[in-house]
């Protein structure tokens, strides 16, 4: 079972969705692909997140049954095991910043046990998540933890805000230098603003978005065109396409096209079956 639920004002300013999957586990490991946002995950069923080695998937480290699952330029892989009862937060982008309680980019390629961040407050939530009988029960728990824990700063919200609307329109033609300036910052204050807020430089930002945009137009294809959709989405040539697909996936677009045939079988969007080496 999967269900997503959308938060309404003034949640939905920083959070996506919400999502909820019980009966999902399965005797695999999965990628999770870099998508420039931020998770809250509680695992419902057992006090315990592994998060594995891309390269040694047979290495882990073991989190609490509640982390934030912060910002990531790279794939990370996980448990399917761990699918058997596990609620997200799916925040927008710069979204989680003002829960946390720390700079995103403290996060960047890493977890956090939710108890570290949180204290007590973090342990009682995922208790309480755990002794709720049905997902509205357990997304409204969720929504108001949420709603406890909002603090932020209107401008330096609106800020950030307009920098990623005017990344969404300009793509890699949107030059940090230009964003920078129309937001009247000096580059360097900009780029600490955003990594703060975000966990990725404005650089990397936009790189991870145009390989979403690249992944998920592929998927409308049985056989993708990947020279054409490599001008499409703003790389130079399909090889620079192929680049940032190995490097943000540990993947390539050939392979990853070949693993869309299964994509019903995927228990969530940006999460394919590890490639065993």
């Amino acid at each position: 079972m999967y269900l997503s639920y959308r938060p309404g004002p003034p949640l939905n300013e920083f959070v996506d969705y919400f999502w909820l999957i019980e009966g999902g586990q399965t005797q695999r490991l999965e990628n999770i692909l870099p998508s420039g946002t931020i998770e809250l995950v509680v695992n419902l069923k057992d006090n315990a997140i592994h998060i594995h080695d891309r390269e040694q998937p047979e290495q882990y480290v073991r989190y609490s049954g509640a982390v934030f699952s912060g910002t990531y330029s790279r794939s990370f892989v996980c448990n399917g095991l761990q699918h058997e009862a596990i609620l997200g937060v799916h925040f927008k982008a710069g979204g989680a910043f003002p829960f946390l309680g720390i700079q995103a980019n403290e996060l960047t390629n890493a977890h956090a046990n939710l108890g570290d961040l949180w204290g007590r407050t973090g342990l009682e939530l995922r208790e309480r998540l755990c002794n709720a009988v049905t997902p509205q029960q357990r997304f409204r728990i969720t929504e108001e933890a949420l709603l406890g824990r909002l603090h932020y700063d209107t401008t330096r919200q609106l800020l950030l805000n307009d920098a990623l609307k005017m990344f969404a329109m300009g793509g890699t033609g949107a030059l940090v230098r230009n964003v920078s300036r129309e937001l009247g910052f000096s580059q360097r204050r900009f780029i600490q603003m955003f990594s703060s807020q975000v966990g990725l430089t404005p650089k990397i930002f936009c790189r991870v978005q145009r390989f979403q945009q690249a992944r998920v137009l592929a998927e409308r294809f049985d056989v993708p065109d990947w020279a054409r959709l490599a001008l499409t989405c703003g790389y130079f040539d399909q090889s620079h396409l192929i680049n940032d697909f190995r490097e943000f996936s540990g993947s390539t677009p050939g392979i990853y096209s070949a693993q869309q045939q299964h994509k019903d079988a995927r228990l969530k969007d940006n999460h394919v079956p590890l490639q065993m080496k």
